[in-house]
């Protein structure tokens, strides 16, 4: 009983920390008018906590041992978690807001686990009426979000239009350059949805390779992150041509981001560690996670309750409803043979 509790204690703490991450990495990437400022924040706090820390503390030692199968299942999911927030911020930077931005990536990366867990495991016998009903609830609701989303007020159309006190004609149509940014903020939803959909079942045989280990694969991730997350984003911040600029409000937000996602990478190696699943502890993280985004995005912003859709909550409720559908009814694997 105690070890369920616990695993349930370790998914909150994901879901928590996973919630809160898009709202608080807008705010970084606001303040810093650049996508790959925030990411290199981000990398930096995932080093910090997933690199540094837990190395201390495997000198002490700890059950489980290094081994290649372990050490690149763990690595790559940590490339799967530094796409996903590449994706984010992307989804950000292109005009997305997290009120609906995580929603979509939460609701669409339990089906991306469910369908990868049940390939890994050769279990797609195991897909039936139930849990495809739960999909399909997940793209409804998705859709719904999508659609009832929250507007932000309109721009003043002089002061965006003037350019040294004339008039300056837009480069392309508004609903050209509309429809394209909103192509962009899909793309870098589905790259989101598909890599973090794909970081829960990745990681558990990361860390089923390591002998349970919990600290080590910590450690792969973070280099991971490391590595695409810094390193990269640092040698392309002169030829991309970024025209953000470093200050104290956006790397704080950013690292808080950062840490957000590092901290919710832990609890879900402890609810693996419990004795969850991917199939089980994937989809209630991500059914929970957008009530914490809405609920973080709606305080940070002040916004009035009053100006937000019921279909929009609608579709948030619909969303939850079909993850935990997926949680329910999706495939569990096969048993283990019977001796003879």
């Amino acid at each position: 009983m105690l070890q369920f509790l616990g695993m349930l204690a370790a998914i909150g703490l994901t879901a928590m920390c996973w919630g809160m991450y898009g709202p608080v990495l807008h705010f970084g990437r606001e303040d810093m008018h650049s996508p790959l400022r925030p990411f290199v924040c981000v990398g930096i706090a995932y080093f910090v906590i997933a690199v540094l820390v837990p190395s201390l503390l495997l000198l002490k030692g700890e059950k489980g041992a290094w081994t290649t199968k372990g050490v690149v299942w763990s690595l790559l999911a940590g490339v799967a978690g530094a796409c996903g927030a590449l994706g984010v911020i992307l989804a950000l930077h292109f005009g997305g807001k997290p009120i609906y931005v995580m929603p979509l990536v939460f609701g669409g990366a339990p089906v991306i686990n469910t369908l990868l867990t049940a390939a890994m495991n050769k279990a797609f016998d195991q897909l039936k009426a139930p849990f495809l009903a739960g999909l399909l609830l997940v793209i409804t609701g998705a859709v719904t979000v999508l659609v009832f989303k929250p507007h932000s007020p309109p721009p003043v159309a002089a002061a965006a239009a003037t350019v040294g006190g004339e008039i300056a004609a837009p480069a392309k149509p508004a609903v050209e350059r509309k429809a394209e940014r909103l192509v962009a903020v899909l793309a870098s939803i589905a790259l989101a949805m598909v890599s973090w959909g794909s970081y829960g079942p990745v990681l558990h045989r990361g860390q089923a390779g390591m002998q349970g280990s919990r600290l080590r694969p910590l450690i792969c991730i973070g280099v991971s992150y490391f590595l695409i997350a810094v390193l990269v984003p640092l040698a392309l911040l002169v030829p991309l041509g970024d025209t953000g600029q470093w200050n104290a409000n956006g790397i704080l937000w950013s690292l808080g981001a950062g840490s957000l996602g590092a901290i919710g990478a832990l609890g879900t190696i402890l609810a693996f560690t419990l004795g969850g699943k991917p199939f089980t502890v994937m989809p209630v993280v991500f059914g929970c996670a957008p009530v914490i985004n809405t609920l973080t995005t709606l305080a940070l912003n002040e916004t009035p309750l009053d100006t937000i859709s019921p279909f929009f909550l609608a579709g948030m409720l619909v969303v939850a409803v079909g993850a935990a559908t997926v949680l329910a009814f999706g495939p569990r694997g096969h048993a283990p043979a019977k001796p003879a």
